[in-house]
Parts: structure tokens; C-alpha cells; sequence
């Protein structure tokens, strides 16, 4: 962790995790489907994406979006992708569970979390969705889990520093404190500052057009609210290295 600031960077291509490590990010979170807020990726992407970066890659378990209560099959796609993900060299893996009153879902962490080690796991910002996140950190510490992610239960970091601010303090190191959502590089000092926050968490993502000539404006492959066809949003290398030289210069 280079002059005390870690920053992961959420990747869904190989593009984006070449950009994420040559920008400076120490670790990458792999995913599909960043439009909905993150999901399972192709176990293809993480093979590829392991030849080509050295940083440690965290593979994200989550097999659709929306809530955070599964299912017992999409349990057991959980639990599959998680072995496919250590098989293929995941250095970490990061994935979530709630109870219908939002609550951590003990029962099925601890089962989830026996899949994955001896590897580090981190709790993803579903924390976000708990109903009390004071009572949800220390059974998150209970049960083991080395990070958890969170916006601080607000529709940001900035929006929630203080509550972020309040569960590191209570966390005293007994697990990490992963400040992340909405992170740029207008809020990140204002975020890391306030936080005491160790690490962080960004996409640090621009738009790129398509290469695409010939283009079909009446077609789209998603619904109303995914992205526009012909536009793709990659990791870019100024804007993780600009977040990286604002972490350093906080010191």
C-alpha cells in the first residue's frame, strides 16, 4: 500500500483492469454489469484479466442484480461461482447477503465464507441496505470478513462520511472500513480525510465512443435504463492516476 492509501478500482473489462493497474490502483474488484451496481463476471473475463494485470484481483459473487436475498439455487450459483473463481486465480472475493429485515444473513456468510478461504473476503455495499449498520459491523467482524464496502448507507461517500467516519472508529481495525461510492477526484480528500479511511473504492470510469460505422439508432440490447449501445465506459488511466496522487498528498 504505497504511502499509506490503497485504491481498488471496479473493473468490468480487461481494458479497464490494464487502465485500473497502469493508473496506480493496488488492487481491482472484477465485475459484470457495473449499470447494476455490479454481478458475477464470466469466469473467461477473470482468466484473462489474471494474465494481464499483477495487482490482486477480488472477484465480485453476485448473480443478478437488485436485492440481497437469494434464493437456495442462487445460492448454489453462488457457491459455484466462488469455487470457479478460486480455481481460476482470484486473489480475494467480494459478495453479500441479507435477511428479509435487513439484517446480515449469518447463516448463509458463514457458509459462503467456507467456500472462499482461505482467500479474503469482502462484505459489498449491500451493508448499505442494513437495517441498523452499527449492529451489521460487528457481526460482520464476527463472522471474519476482512473489508466491507459502504457508502456510508447514503446515496454516496460524501453523503454518508459520517457514518463512515463512525464505523471505523467503532471497527478500532478489527476489519476494514472501505469507503466507496461516488468517489472522484472533486470529493476524495473531503472523503479520505474524514474518514480515516485507509483504503477507497472507485470506477474512475469516462466514455468512449463505439468504433462501430455503421450504427442502428431504433435498436437497443438492454432495457429503458441500460447504457446508451454505442457509448462504452472504461477505467481511465488519468483519472486513477489523478485519485492516486490525491491520496498520496494527503499525507
Amino acid at each position: 500500500m504505497d504511502d499509506g492509501f490503497l485504491m481498488e478500482v471496479c473493473v468490468d473489462s480487461v481494458e479497464s483492469a490494464v487502465n485500473a493497474e497502469r493508473g496506480g490502483a493496488g488492487r481491482i474488484e472484477l465485475c459484470a454489469g457495473l449499470v447494476e451496481g455490479g454481478t458475477t463476471p464470466s469466469m473467461g473475463l477473470l482468466q484473462v484479466v489474471k494474465q494481464c494485470v499483477r495487482v490482486p484481483v477480488f472477484v465480485m459473487i453476485r448473480p443478478r442484480g437488485g436485492d440481497f436475498l437469494y434464493s437456495d439455487r442462487e445460492v448454489e450459483v453462488m457457491k459455484a461461482d466462488i469455487r470457479l473463481a478460486k480455481l481460476h486465480g482470484a486473489d480475494g472475493l467480494v459478495f453479500g447477503a441479507l435477511t428479509e429485515d435487513g439484517r446480515i444473513d449469518t447463516e448463509l456468510c458463514t457458509a459462503l465464507l467456507a467456500v472462499c478461504r482461505p482467500l479474503p473476503v469482502t462484505f459489498h455495499r449491500a451493508f448499505d441496505m442494513v437495517h441498523d449498520p452499527l449492529v451489521a459491523l460487528e457481526t460482520l467482524i464476527s463472522l471474519g470478513f476482512e473489508r466491507v464496502l459502504t457508502s456510508g448507507c447514503d446515496s454516496s461517500a460524501l453523503e454518508g462520511l459520517s457514518l463512515i467516519k463512525r464505523l471505523a472508529e467503532q471497527a478500532k481495525g478489527r476489519i476494514v472500513v472501505v469507503p466507496g461510492g461516488g468517489i472522484t477526484e472533486r470529493n476524495l480528500q473531503r472523503i479520505l480525510e474524514g474518514s480515516t479511511a485507509s483504503e477507497f473504492h472507485c470506477s474512475a470510469r469516462s466514455a468512449r465512443d463505439s468504433a462501430m460505422k455503421f450504427r442502428n439508432p431504433n435498436v437497443a440490447m438492454g432495457a429503458s435504463f441500460s447504457a446508451p449501445e454505442y457509448s462504452i465506459k472504461v477505467a481511465d488511466v488519468a483519472k486513477v492516476r489523478t485519485l492516486n496522487a490525491i491520496a498520496k498528498n494527503i499525507l
